[in-house]
């Protein structure tokens, strides 16, 4: 099951988005709950559900179709997407700063003995593991990349 807090602040917060009349951002909880329930129930009953993948999971479906939106000249349904991928951030863990990034994804590149681009393959599985969430895979990627390139 999702873990209580995260479950009961979104609900908390349901309430007084209904109770003050913000539309926008009691329809943005409701989807994030119902994912939230889907994804309970396609990992069965009984199997622990991980909150924070499932909620990074459906960040990068809005971000997503934002963009794809946003490349269709839909901005109406963009600004839409933004806008719930805007609340859902509220119950993310915050990102790793960039530096923060960097010093990790060249201490995985130590670690793993790569010594060019090519060897990505080997740097991100072990970034994906220390990273363990807080950032973007693209992010993740960029800076793997950077710190394999500043080795050439």
């Amino acid at each position: 099951m999702m873990d209580t807090t995260i479950r009961s602040r979104l609900e908390a917060d349901l309430k007084t988005a209904m109770r003050g009349g913000d539309h926008d951002r009691r329809d943005a909880i409701r989807f994030i709950l119902s994912a939230i329930k889907n994804a309970e129930i396609e990992a069965r009953v009984g199997a622990p559900l991980d909150e924070t993948a499932t909620l990074r999971k459906l960040s990068k479906q809005l971000s997503d179709a934002a963009t794809q939106y946003r490349e269709a000249g839909r901005d109406q349904l963009a600004e839409k997407e933004e806008a719930q991928l805007a609340v859902l951030k509220e119950y993310l863990p915050a990102e790793l700063p960039d530096e923060e990034l960097a010093a990790l994804a060249a201490e995985a590149v130590r670690e793993s003995g790569a010594s060019s681009p090519k060897e990505m393959g080997k740097v991100m599985p072990i970034l994906m593991a220390k990273v363990d969430g807080r950032a973007d895979g693209r992010r993740v990627s960029a800076a793997a990349r950077a710190a394999l390139e500043a080795l050439a």
